[in-house]
């Protein structure tokens, strides 16, 4: 065989070669890939594919069945079953060495960069019960205040803007407020609702960023109060966010930080229900009290989100969370899906920081 037959599988191994070279100079791969490389992609794609209305995740599945369909005729056009295996593996290799070589270079050597929260010099380090019990009623003002600015009404707020102005506004709210953090990101990330409702949610995903298309995707059956935060997320990622713990610090930053109070409400609820789960794992007799305690209003919103999630239980969440935990790992993410539990440490050592410079 040819050389240049087996192009996409080297192209895919010399990538890996150097996502091993990135590893090992973070620095280098912040500066070169991840500041200067990375950014050209970025507007490239917001500049073409992220003009169009629907989710072009669609474009890329009509490719691969379309390359895959070409590779079948091709198969089964061979005579000799040695003709035909030697045709498979050529083809398995190109196709998986493709798939390899445009994620990393797409997005992928991303994960190589320096970690954001070692850029910003945080240090967050695990709450006692006392430290998260303090963390809990900060935030549990900073939400009661903001909601009240929402609606005095105390029941759950569950129809509150439509879903392409939320868009822009996050997004407005991101490139406005990312130079609090030290951050200097270009473009104009699309996150854009995946059809049919409820799908992703019943695969265990809520959102995803799809470095193929430089787009993120949510479920469109998601509470109103968890599209702000997740859109946040995942246009974090879009700006070159690997980590899931520093994506999420990423849109709590930026969204209590934004003048529109919807957006400042939805982070503190969902840190305050992080929040909750650890004050759960050390005191669950403590927790349930406390919850107790809360505002009707934020009661019913927490009650809602959880009947909204119900609604669409998940049918592998068992493998959805194992398969991601095993990606974000083997991509240098030490601590997998626990990086999303992250989030009140990393709030916590933020607000040290502040009051610190305050």
């Amino acid at each position: 065989m040819r050389i240049k037959d087996w192009t996409w599988a080297f192209l895919g191994l010399l990538a890996l070669a150097v996502r091993f070279l990135a590893g090992q100079y973070p620095e280098a791969t912040d500066q070169f890939y991840s500041r200067t490389f990375f950014p050209c992609i970025r507007n490239l794609v917001d500049l073409s594919l992220g003009k169009l209305p629907f989710p072009t995740v669609y474009v890329f599945l009509v490719l691969i069945l379309g390359f895959s369909w070409i590779s079948f005729r091709g198969f089964f056009r061979l005579v000799g079953w040695r003709h035909r295996a030697g045709y498979a593996l050529q083809a398995t290799s190109n196709g998986l060495g493709a798939l390899v070589f445009f994620f990393l270079v797409l997005w992928g050597f991303n994960y190589q960069r320096t970690p954001i929260f070692q850029q910003l010099n945080l240090q967050p380090k695990p709450l006692n019960l006392q430290q998260l019990t303090s963390e809990m009623e900060y935030t549990q003002r900073m939400a009661s205040m903001d909601r009240g600015r929402i609606s005095q009404d105390t029941l759950a707020l569950t129809e509150l803007m439509e879903y392409s102005p939320l868009e822009d506004l996050v997004r407005a709210t991101m490139q406005e407020n990312l130079e609090v953090l030290g951050l200097n990101f270009t473009g104009r990330p699309r996150t854009k609702q995946f059809p049919p409702e409820g799908f992703m949610r019943r695969m265990g995903i809520l959102g995803i960023y799809f470095p193929f298309t430089g787009e993120s995707y949510l479920d469109p059956s998601l509470h109103a109060l968890e599209k702000p935060f997740t859109i946040a997320h995942e246009m974090a990622h879009s700006y070159g966010v690997t980590d899931e713990g520093e994506a999420n610090f990423i849109a709590w930053v930026v969204c209590t930080k934004a003048e529109e109070p919807l957006l400042r409400y939805a982070a503190h609820l969902l840190l305050l229900r992080y929040q909750l789960r650890g004050y759960y794992g050390m005191d669950p007799d403590g927790a349930l009290c406390w919850m107790e305690t809360l505002p009707k209003g934020i009661i019913q919103d927490l009650i809602s989100i959880r009947e909204s999630a119900e609604a669409y239980p998940p049918i592998w969440l068992a493998f959805s969370r194992k398969s991601n935990d095993l990606f974000l790992k083997s991509q240098g993410v030490k601590a997998g899906i626990k990086s999303y539990q992250q989030l009140p440490m990393l709030a916590a050592a933020w607000r040290k920081r502040i009051n610190q410079k305050n």
